[in-house]
């Protein structure tokens, strides 16, 4: 499900540490500037039906997902439900985000 900027800061405001924020672009871009707490998985080492050991056990953990754009997050959600994660959300492109970045 897509989600906005401003939806998905009320998410992380709400729900604390019972979401994971998964950033899926490459490592420099990461170090560049993330949003704060984000975990890196890029986009590229997510295999559908393949459960990453990086994520939550739990397939119904909450993730929001974002990249630069909001292109490579669209494919690591799609990637992310079929491999069985059923609260998944596309937040886009860090280009939309306009509250703090970690550096």
């Amino acid at each position: 499900m897509a989600i906005t900027a401003q939806e998905g800061k009320k998410m992380m405001q709400e729900l604390g540490d019972k979401v994971l924020i998964l950033d899926v672009r490459h490592a420099h871009e990461y170090r560049m500037g993330h949003i704060p707490g984000a975990v890196l998985l890029d986009n590229d080492d997510i295999e559908a039906g393949i459960k990453p050991t990086l994520l939550p056990q739990d397939l119904d953990h909450p993730i929001i997902v974002y990249c630069r754009s909001g292109v490579r997050s669209h494919y690591a959600m799609l990637k992310l439900q079929a491999t069985g994660y059923t609260h998944v959300y596309d937040m886009g492109g860090i280009l939309d985000w306009p509250y703090e970045i970690e550096r």
